[in-house]
């Protein structure tokens, strides 16, 4: 029997995108298996920290799977149980107010909620400049909800980002590989871990 697989999910923090690649190909090569998921704007959107299409190109060749980048096609994911886990690496501050208000218009937020209708557990890695701000209370709405995670943040910027907020990117698939342990009841500690 193989590995759990992992949802992989990704949001538009485009500077974020080369350490998330990072932990991408290490859960890859301890060998999960990985479904990509990306929002339309992550899926489509070149920047100044790489073109959309080479983006694309990197997940799919480091997962061996298409990625997830419409509403229709991330829906199924939580009746066919399509995932163990989903971590999203990284997610803006724009998709945890969506998620924190119940908001689906991404491929990314109706991945989160298919899945957690299935009661299965989601890690967030944050990655938002205004988390100390605005989405402080998205982040505290999110800390009392079953089957949520968050990987530790740290302060990316204190001086110039003063309510800036990122995962810590070495800590993330870590998290998820405990949630794997805990849906398997085999956890200690999770790392970041909301209410039970």
């Amino acid at each position: 029997m193989g590995k759990p697989t992992i949802g992989y999910a990704m949001c538009g923090s485009f500077c974020t995108f080369a350490k998330s690649m990072e932990t991408l190909r290490k859960l890859a090569e301890e060998g999960y298996d990985i479904l990509p998921i990306m929002s339309e704007t992550a899926y489509a959107t070149d920047t100044r920290f790489g073109a959309a299409e080479d983006i694309v190109r990197e997940v799919e060749e480091i997962t061996g799977k298409k990625v997830i980048h419409t509403i229709k096609d991330a829906e199924p994911i939580g009746p066919k149980k399509m995932c163990d886990v989903i971590l999203i690496n990284p997610c803006t501050g724009n998709t945890l107010a969506k998620l924190a208000a119940g908001i689906t218009d991404t491929a990314v937020t109706m991945a989160v909620k298919s899945h957690l209708r299935v009661l299965r557990p989601v890690v967030i890695a944050l990655s938002s400049n205004d988390a100390l701000g605005a989405n402080a209370r998205n982040i505290g709405e999110m800390l009392v909800r079953k089957n949520i995670y968050f990987v530790p943040m740290i302060r990316d910027d204190e001086i110039n980002k003063p309510n800036s907020l990122t995962a810590i990117q070495s800590k993330a698939a870590e998290c998820a590989v405990e949630c794997l342990k805990k849906v398997s009841g085999e956890a200690g500690i999770v790392s970041g871990n909301s209410q039970q």
